[in-house]
């Protein structure tokens, strides 16, 4: 289990860079997808196109996430 920002998270931390954590399910639902959160902001990117699936982040962090 992971503690981000108060949460117990039980998935695997990808990175962790400027306030951003990147993480994903090891055996989720289609399609691939990563969990983006930096402050209050969280969202759920595609691995293949990196659009936003649900949530949202700041203009500057989805560029710095973008693949």
């Amino acid at each position: 289990m992971l503690d981000v920002g108060g949460e117990l998270c039980n998935m695997s931390e990808l990175s962790r860079f400027l306030g951003i954590v990147v993480f994903m399910y090891f055996n989720e639902h289609n399609p691939p997808h990563i969990h983006v959160r930096y402050n209050e902001f969280r969202a759920v990117m595609d691995i293949r196109s990196s659009n936003v699936l649900d949530g949202r982040l700041p203009a500057r962090v989805l560029g710095l996430v973008e693949v």
